[in-house]
């Protein structure tokens, strides 16, 4: 007897662990740093360094880092920044073990500084991880038997999705851009974000090809201690190497922009009016392609007994990959600031999703987009400001197709923000929500491991009745009447005169027994 077999790659992802940690520490303002008179804006990133499974738990050790854009307390009054970076180690607790481990999907901070006094800081962030668990695994599934013994098989369709690619690579950024002609020359940045938006994904054969944008700004002191700033699109494009990958098949991509680095850079002339930025864009991506396959589900002899043995094999069936966007615009009124604010020079937003989850039509989501601006306010001692504040938002994400069980991941960006004045204390915010989803739904299949062909029991096989009268049932089929009543799926047709294999609930057909001497 010989198996006719296919292996088929799998990937699954885990369930997601979501944990929050609170970090406190107090900071001294480093010697080469003026004093501190007010807090203006300050900013935190998680940087993960070491990921271990420890039991049930995750030891998660990094560090974080923040910036904080303060007014000096000199004579003259004028802004400057500082950063530095306070070591954390978490233990996350998950539930499941997973072969391959897991990897940080998603990591945000909400960051609070405040001044003890004029050199020290004190630093509290509220940090939330999430963690992706991930397993891959190669399925042996049987398609046929070939044997020298008449063996009558039922093929079952089934239509799944199998791993062609997973890689996780990175895509290094490279730019440099000029600032306008009306523009300060550059001497000290004081404050600068890099962020990316619109990304789009295509495979192409054997690679990734990536295309984005640069979001950058860069707030800085000219050399004359004039205060200034730039903001620029910057388009990208890269590509990364994935080998098995082609333009017909399905992704699944986690990105991540890292080691930014900004710097004012001499042009022709001499003069510093260039800005060079780097950036890393580190990609984990699984490449999935559908196929058909025509399993062996099930067989008989007349002249043996089939002892078979089966096991059970998870695999996946793709309901939806979809990217779509959420259009969110909130007025808002700020008697804070009324009156106060001249101009706004930059926004910026970050999403928070509270609760996602499927719902009849797609998987409902809910959350809240954090909003802050930089703004030139009426002051000449320091005439500038930020304001921070979130607005609520709610978004379906829509599927032809929803099952209780199927398992998805949904990633999310700012594709674009803008905050307009709309005169006294109002002011109007608009923003464009990109939701990428990706949503599989188990298939649970009873995969033939072995199969034995053994002696039959002519004696209890002559028992049962030579010739059957029957009444076809709902859900009845052919074939499984044939191996019943011990015949074939043909001699029933040819006793009953069926052109097809179907038969309707209620017709009345006769079936003879294969081995019985009356035929």
């Amino acid at each position: 007897m010989e198996y006719v077999t296919k292996k088929v790659q799998t990937y699954q992802n885990g369930k997601m662990v979501t944990d929050q940690f609170y970090l406190d520490d107090d900071y001294n303002v480093p010697d080469s740093k003026s004093d501190v008179k007010r807090v203006m804006l300050g900013e935190g990133t998680l940087v993960v360094e070491e990921m271990k499974s420890v039991e049930n738990y995750i030891r998660v050790a990094g560090k974080l880092h923040f910036r904080v854009l303060y007014v000096t307390d000199e004579v003259e009054n004028r802004l400057a920044s500082l950063e530095g970076r306070i070591p954390f180690e978490e233990m996350v607790y998950r539930e499941e073990q997973l072969e391959e481990g897991v990897f940080l999907s998603h990591s945000s901070v909400e960051l609070t500084v405040t001044m003890i006094h004029s050199r020290k800081l004190n630093i509290k962030a509220l940090a939330e991880i999430s963690l992706q668990g991930e397993t891959s695994r190669e399925q042996e599934l049987t398609l046929d038997i070939d044997s020298e013994e008449a063996i009558y098989k039922k093929k079952e369709e089934q239509e799944i999705l199998k791993l062609a690619a997973a890689k996780k690579d990175t895509c290094r950024i490279k730019e440099v851009v000029s600032i306008g002609g009306t523009k300060e020359n550059m001497g000290t940045i004081l404050w600068s974000e890099v962020t990316g938006r619109k990304l789009d994904t295509r495979l192409e054969q054997d690679e990734l090809k990536l295309m984005g944008e640069l979001l950058l700004f860069c707030f800085y002191e000219s050399p004359d201690g004039k205060i200034d700033w730039v903001e620029q699109t910057i388009p990208y494009e890269g590509r990364i190497e994935c080998e098995g990958a082609a333009d017909h098949m399905y992704h699944q991509i986690y990105e991540e922009l890292t080691d930014i680095h900004v710097e004012p850079r001499m042009d022709e002339d001499g003069e510093m009016r260039m800005i060079g930025v780097e950036a890393t864009l580190e990609v984990r991506v699984a490449v999935y392609e559908e196929e058909k396959v025509s399993l062996l589900a099930d067989l008989y002899s007349l002249r043996k007994d089939c002892i078979v043995e089966t096991e059970e094999v998870e695999l996946s069936r793709l309901l939806m990959q979809n990217h779509s966007k959420c259009k969110v615009s909130e007025e808002l009124q700020l008697p804070e600031v009324k009156d106060n604010i001249l101009q706004i020079c930059h926004s910026s937003g970050r999403i928070q999703v509270e609760r996602a989850e499927p719902v009849e039509g797609g998987i409902q989501t809910e959350g809240v987009l954090h909003v802050s601006f930089l703004y030139v306010k009426a002051d000449d001692d320091v005439p500038f400001d930020t304001w921070q504040g979130m607005i609520p938002f709610s978004y379906l994400l829509e599927s032809r197709e929803t099952a209780e069980d199927m398992t998805y991941t949904v990633s999310h960006a700012v594709e674009q923000l803008s905050v307009n004045l709309l005169g006294g204390d109002r002011i109007e915010i608009k923003a464009v929500l990109a939701f990428h989803s990706f949503v599989k739904k188990p298939v649970i299949l009873h995969n033939m491991k072995e199969v034995r062909l053994e002696s039959l029991n002519w004696e209890e096989a002559e028992k049962g009745p030579g010739i059957i009268g029957y009444i076809v049932q709902e859900g009845d089929e052919l074939w499984d009447l044939a191996k019943r009543y011990s015949t074939t799926v043909e001699g029933i047709k040819e006793i009953n005169e069926l052109e097809s294999d179907e038969i309707k609930a209620g017709k009345k057909i006769l079936i003879f027994k294969e081995n019985m001497s009356i035929l």
